[in-house]
């Protein structure tokens, strides 16, 4: 929302990809992290109340693709970023930057729908 708008309006491809991979893996060892702690913390909750109500089941279940979509961005479309820009190959790193942006994309939506089924589960009860 704020790098990506100025790093495409002001930096050749090749300085773009190399920023954006860096980016990219800084932010993605704290994912990695956070995937660890919400995965456990998820689990341990469950855990302590039982059987969860549908909504928390629900969660989870989105919890998992979400966290499945992250893999594969990471071994796959980052992985082809990262040789792309180590070969200097920046249209395979435009498509593999734009496959990155499309599934974090579909990470957000999932996230948020995550949020509207734990805010409206307890509601409906």
């Amino acid at each position: 929302m704020s790098l990506r708008p100025i790093a495409a309006s002001r930096l050749e491809p090749e300085m773009r990809l190399r920023l954006w991979e860096g980016v990219l893996e800084k932010f993605f060892f704290w994912v990695w992290i956070s995937v660890a702690a919400i995965l456990f913390s998820g689990i341990y909750m469950m855990a302590q109340i039982g059987r969860p109500p549908a909504y928390v089941s629900l969660m989870f279940v989105i919890g998992i693709i979400m966290m499945a979509i992250f893999a594969h961005v990471f071994f796959a479309p980052f992985k082809r970023l990262r040789n792309a820009v180590a070969e200097n190959d920046w249209q395979k790193g435009s498509a593999a930057l734009s496959q990155i942006r499309t599934l974090v994309g579909i990470n957000l939506i999932l996230g948020f729908v995550t949020i509207a089924a734990g805010s409206l589960g307890r509601i409906m009860g």
